[in-house]
């Protein structure tokens, strides 16, 4: 499996990292953020799948602002 996945960032300004990986967890340990900075992830069986979604919501803002508007109404 593959993961694309939102994390809050650190910085005091809440920015979002977005990024992919085939061994979630290992990925988080990396960044060095707990499980509760894992905002959001999407899972894919092909990598192809997951690296296109990526650069999707890195590349086109009109993705990221709908990913953005589906996070927060859940949090609601």
């Amino acid at each position: 499996m593959y993961y694309v996945y939102l994390i809050k960032k650190k910085s005091k300004g809440g920015d979002f990292y977005i990024g992919y990986t085939s061994n979630l967890e290992n990925r988080l340990d990396q960044h060095g953020v707990l499980k509760e900075d894992l905002i959001y992830y999407e899972a894919y069986k092909d990598k192809y799948d997951a690296t296109t979604r990526e650069q999707q919501l890195k590349e086109f803002k009109s993705s990221w602002g709908q990913l953005k508007k589906r996070i927060m109404r859940s949090k609601l």
